[in-house]
């Protein structure tokens, strides 16, 4: 039986953001679930019903869903190309279309050059993973080597 991932000779994802995003997201949860259950008639005069803690228990885990969004960048390289899913969507380049993978100095993540002086942002090879991003970018460039047309590549 084979998996989505058997195509590809790399898949990479942030591991420091995602943990962060996980713990940001339990944290808003318990806040939100916490304010909601501690919502009632107080000395104010103001009346909470039920519905008003279900809306902030709501709330929190809206938040919550909204954070975890940052754990689903990931990278994927192969012979069909590179295949880079960010917050929202996966987009796949082509080999064709492939002119190299940079790191800027000073960016947060690295970046898929495309023609045009266009490129695609890599959310999932993140400078605060350290050693780990070196890894993949080494791997990601050794698969390039292999399929990208020599006259595209700026490496």
């Amino acid at each position: 039986m084979s998996t989505p991932d058997d195509n590809w000779e790399l898949v990479a994802k942030s591991h420091k953001s995602a943990r962060y995003a996980i713990g940001v997201a339990v944290l808003l949860v318990i806040v939100h679930v916490g304010l909601a259950l501690s919502l009632h008639h107080g000395e104010t005069g103001v009346y909470f019903r039920a519905a008003d803690q279900i809306a902030m228990a709501t709330i929190g885990c809206a938040l919550a869903g909204g954070v975890l969004l940052l754990t689903r960048p990931r990278v994927r390289v192969g012979k069909r190309g590179v295949a880079v899913r960010n917050i929202l969507g996966e987009k796949i380049v082509d080999w064709d279309l492939f002119e190299g993978l940079s790191f800027p100095d000073g960016a947060a993540w690295a970046r898929v050059e495309l023609p045009d002086d266009e490129y695609m942002p890599v959310m999932a090879i993140q400078s605060n993973d350290g050693e780990r991003a070196v890894d993949a970018v080494v791997k990601f460039r050794e698969i390039a080597e292999r399929y990208a047309p020599a006259a595209n590549r700026k490496n």
